[in-house]
């Protein structure tokens, strides 16, 4: 899994870098660990956030927050910093021996290259090798879009309303992709 902050989009459609949030580390890797992910990947290339995270992940995995709360040290074990997608790819490669198929979420159902969750649900099942990203800010950018496979079909309420948190919309996709039947 790749939780993207950069490129993504600010609300006026503009190519930025997002600012890590420590919340999203720890409820994105706790999530991993109980869906059986096997690595989340925090992309960004801003120093200043790589070492954010990796304050974060030391203090739970090394420091006494490891000794604190076992189960929080299982979960950001799983959790590697990279500077960018490519890298996060070249990781998955050397540890799969094969590269991964390149699958993004999107709030907007105006692609075409939508991919349904039965779909995604199955190539799973079938331990392919695959990547689910995940956008920060308001999406993922149209570049990092271009390098994938598919498009996953957003998460779609009963209201039309249609703003998740990443972590909200991680958990229901995973469940929905990963979860007991």
């Amino acid at each position: 899994m790749g939780l993207i902050h950069f490129p993504v989009y600010n609300k006026n459609y503009e190519r930025i870098a997002s600012a890590i949030t420590t919340l999203d580390i720890h409820d994105l890797a706790r999530l991993s660990k109980t869906y059986g992910v096997k690595r989340l990947f925090i992309v960004t290339p801003l120093d200043d956030q790589q070492n954010l995270a990796r304050r974060v992940l030391r203090h739970w995995i090394d420091g006494y927050g490891a000794q604190y709360n076992r189960h929080r040290k299982e979960a950001l074990e799983l959790v590697c910093v990279v500077p960018d997608l490519d890298r996060a790819v070249e990781e998955i490669k050397e540890t799969e021996g094969e590269a991964p198929l390149i699958i993004a979420t999107d709030a907007s159902d105006e692609n075409d290259r939508s991919m349904s969750y039965e779909k995604a649900r199955g190539i799973i099942q079938e331990d392919k090798t695959v990547i689910l990203l995940f956008g920060t800010a308001w999406g993922l950018h149209e570049e990092v879009m271009k390098k994938t496979d598919n498009i996953l079909d957003p998460v779609s309420g009963r209201t039309g309303y249609n703003h998740l948190s990443v972590r909200t919309a991680a958990a229901i996709i995973l469940d929905r992709l990963a979860g007991a039947i």
